[in-house]
């Protein structure tokens, strides 16, 4: 092996000098002819093939697949394992023989298992197309000559050979799909569709895939009666026939979407429990983002009787967080995408890394989460560096696998799309709570403050106390120019303690500590958690007397024991309030929750859904009919704004200079086109985030503000795009320019602050305040309307006649309109309210 790996080394060496005499050629040929543009070119073009082609020729090629083949176990050397060497397969063995015949040439490799033949592989140059090898491939399948001593299983329609692989040695690189990777297809079918593997398939991996019988898994999962030992709703049956119809039609990703609280894991149970018994699937990877909702899940799987008195664990066996790797009789394996990121891109050594039919299945929970983005990282997931980071792991890690992908989901985006396809089957927030399984929430309650709307603004001059918050020392300077603050800035560019003490005074008015009922409470930073934490206390004491320090706890990732204090706030009476960043947003399910509290503003509307999902379980032990949402940062003015946004993975720690320098030297467009993906998403998060200093930098270099600029990179051409940026090299450091890093001073702000107004949202946008208006807009609503719908003509004129399917029908439209049960409720309420008040008043 030391000694392929030098002879590698060395063709890469001469490759490489190579190159640099051409790059040496291109400058000499710049310094000469500067006015010769058409000469320079040329060159640039000898080079840029030159470089294309560190071209392996066929040996150097075998000599790569023999070390990728031998790291899965296969016993191979394209040398002395040889047909003419007289190499013939053994039992107890399995072999890769180079050479083996067939009536149309010889196949480059042979695999046995056994004494059977099992695959053969093709062997291209490493700049040859891969994936139309794979025609080359299935020829020597079909022509494969069984001598004496070597056993087929087939044949199979034409094809004597199951499996048929090609490759040129290239390591998988998604963007050059066809030219890269290893080539695989299953000849036994007609329909199997060729598809590029990351790595080559273990002996065991496909002895399994030959024993699998699609077919007849699929006919015993049709005549298969869905009985486990416990209920499963309309909607999960449905989900899990459209994930069996999927199946059938072969397909390898897919995405099924329903709302937080529908009772996703025990789906997870039932399909899982059909598709291992009619053995459609070996083994199972589950894959959730948190340690808590591993943990979760696996006792979900160890205490749901599905046969009997037998649990799905004691049934199909299941490995959790602590077990690295499966055992071989392991189903199930419940891990986390950090814990197999770690297996997968941790190891330098290809050998140790997991083989690419470790699972044939993988069920990915909340597989939206890689691409939040509007969240902190939580600690486990640092270990990714940055969100851009997460996003490339994530989807890398998932490709590495040759495996079925099902994506589970409340909240399906665009990007969400990418991996696992569209939706094949979605039951949406609003459906299941027209069907009673989950709860609906009051119009939201705007907490409005004198601060809220004014902002908060220093002038020029005027004194102030800065945090630094590396060391936690303030210090008292001076104004330097006029600072103004928005709502959305609050507690995270500026400290304001009189705007958390005027909310927290505000919600204890609704939040009775005595109740049984849970509060979550969002909040910009962990910092700023901490002052929450304390001024709810305070308010509590205030209104109600002394209150139990227990009552009120801050849950993020920083804190001691996050895991038990969040079992704790889902399970036990205390605490009874719990302030959090991001740890609680997603996937844990706390029932008793019925008030949310936003002290941030989130730029996602993901990340806005997944938050509310915390509060729509039903939880009859404590009566639960409504939930309340609390808005103390005008939330609901922004989220018509929010869209869906596509993130594009950026390499962490590159610069925008080192991006502009690529987008302006490149020539290839594929490539700048992916720079291009990567500039703008990188500059639209930066734009918001320019200091007015550094603003004003960018508008006196550009030309234009960085708004414009986001759109110019949409726009232009990539040619057009890299002249601009060329004629403007001081935009790169500008961009990078960060003088309010972390660590930097943040304003204190003293300004008084008190509660200017309390008002419900009404309506699709929460622009109506008056339940009057409200209600008045239902009315014309139905009256334009009732003869325009069947069901409401028929509650008006005939309540009588009125099915259950007329009835849920209604509810659907108008629920459409924003005129849901619980708006509704509350606005007659109240405005039945206020005409009592005005009565009495009177």
């Amino acid at each position: 092996e030391a000694e392929e790996k030098t002879a590698l080394r060395k063709l890469l060496d001469e490759a490489e000098a190579k190159q640099a005499a051409l790059v040496q050629e291109l400058q000499a040929a710049q310094a000469a002819t500067p006015t010769a543009p058409a000469a320079v070119a040329m060159v640039l073009t000898a080079a840029q093939s030159a470089a294309a082609a560190i071209d392996l020729d066929e040996a150097a090629t075998r000599s790569i697949i023999d070390r990728q083949l031998r790291d899965r176990g296969w016993d191979v050397d394209s040398q002395s394992i040889t047909y003419q060497s007289g190499a013939r397969p053994a039992k107890g063995k399995a072999m890769a023989i180079a050479e083996w015949p067939t009536d149309d040439g010889r196949a480059d490799y042979a695999l046995f298992i056994d004494t059977t033949c099992i695959a053969v592989i093709e062997a291209k140059r490493k700049r040859k197309n891969v994936s139309a090898a794979i025609d080359q491939a299935e020829r020597y399948a079909k022509g494969f000559k069984a001598i004496q001593g070597v056993e087929l299983d087939g044949p199979w329609g034409d094809y004597r050979i199951p499996f048929v692989f090609s490759t040129n040695g290239r390591e998988y690189l998604k963007q050059i799909e066809t030219e890269s990777g290893i080539w695989f297809r299953d000849t036994r079918k007609s329909t199997n569709r060729r598809r590029a593997l990351v790595d080559w398939p273990t002996p065991d991996g496909l002895r399994g895939q030959l024993a699998m019988d699609r077919e007849t898994a699929q006919a015993a999962l049709k005549s298969m009666p869905m009985d486990f030992g416990f209920d499963l709703r309309p909607y999960q049956r449905k989900a899990i026939e459209k994930v069996e119809e999927a199946l059938a039609d072969d397909r390898r990703q897919m995405l099924v979407a329903m709302a937080t609280g529908t009772g996703k894991t025990k789906l997870a149970i039932a399909m899982l429990s059909r598709l291992l018994e009619s053995k459609r699937f070996r083994r199972v990877c589950f894959v959730v983002d948190r340690n808590i909702l591993g943990v979760q899940t696996a006792n979900e799987f160890n205490t749901t009787k599905v046969f009997g008195v037998r649990t799905f664990a004691d049934v199909f066996g299941v490995k959790g967080l602590g077990d690295v790797d499966p055992d071989a009789e392991t189903k199930v394996h419940v891990c986390t995408i950090q814990a197999l990121a770690r297996r997968v891109l941790g190891s330098d050594d290809p050998a140790n890394t997991p083989s690419v039919d470790q699972y044939d299945l993988i069920l990915v929970d909340e597989c939206h989460r890689g691409y939040l983005l509007d969240r902190e990282l939580s600690d486990t997931e640092l270990e990714f560096r940055d969100q851009a980071d997460y996003i490339s792991k994530y989807r890398r890690v998932l490709e590495h696998f040759d495996a079925v992908k099902i994506g589970l989901t409340a909240t399906p985006a665009l990007h969400t799309v990418d991996i696992f396809g569209e939706p094949i089957y979605k039951y949406s927030y609003r459906e299941a709570v027209i069907d009673g399984y989950l709860i609906d929430h009051e119009p939201p309650i705007r907490i409005e403050t004198a601060l809220s709307l004014a902002g908060i603004k220093w002038e020029k001059g005027e004194k102030l106390d800065l945090l630094n918050t590396t060391d936690g020392t303030i210090v008292t300077a001076f104004a330097p120019d006029e600072l103004n603050y928005e709502v959305e800035q609050f507690n995270k560019r500026v400290i304001t303690e009189q705007f958390n003490k005027a909310v927290a005074q505000a919600l204890v008015q609704y939040i009775d500590p005595s109740l049984p009922d849970k509060t979550l409470i969002f909040a910009a930073s962990d910092a700023h958690a901490d002052m929450v934490v304390e001024q709810v206390k305070q308010a509590l004491e205030d209104t109600y007397g002394s209150v139990d320090d227990g009552d009120v706890r801050k849950i993020t990732g920083s804190v001691d024991k996050a895991r038990s204090l969040t079992l704790s706030f889902r399970n036990d009476p205390q605490p009874k309030i719990a302030v959090t960043v991001d740890l609680l947003t997603t996937g844990v399910d706390v029932p008793k929750i019925t008030n949310l509290v936003f002290l941030r503003r989130v730029n996602s509307r993901i990340l806005y859904e997944q938050m509310l999902g915390r509060a729509t379980r039903r939880c009859d032990e404590i009566g639960k009919e409504v939930f309340r949402i609390f808005d103390a940062v005008d939330l609901y003015s922004t989220l018509e704004d929010l869209t869906d946004m596509k993130p594009v993975g950026v390499e962490p720690k590159i610069t925008f200079a080192k991006l502009l320098e690529e987008l302006v030297s490149v020539t290839d467009d594929r490539h700048r086109e992916a720079i291009r993906a990567q500039i703008e998403t990188k500059l639209k998060r930066r734009a918001k985030l320019l200091s007015e200093q550094g603003r004003q930098m960018y508008e006196q270099a550009a030309g234009e503000p960085p708004e414009s600029t986001v759109k110019r990179v949409s726009d232009s051409s990539v040619g057009d795009l890299a002249a601009w940026f060329k004629d403007r090299p001081k935009l790169g450091p500008i961009l990078d320019w960060r003088p309010d890093r972390p660590g930097d001073p943040i304003p204190i702000s003293e300004h008084p602050d008190e509660i200017v107004a309390i008002t419900h949202g009404y309506g699709k946008d929460g622009t109506l305040t008056r339940p009057e208006d409200y209600l008045d807009s239902f009315t014309a609503w139905v009256r334009d309307n009732v003869n325009k719908v069947a069901a409401l003509s028929i509650v008006v004129q005939r309540p009588r006649d009125m099915t259950r399917e007329d009835l849920r029908q209604i509810r659907t439209i108008l629920d459409s309109q924003s005129f849901t049960e619980a708006a509704l409720h509350r606005a007659w309420e109240q405005a039945k309210s206020e005409d009592i008040a005005a009565s009495i008043i009177g």
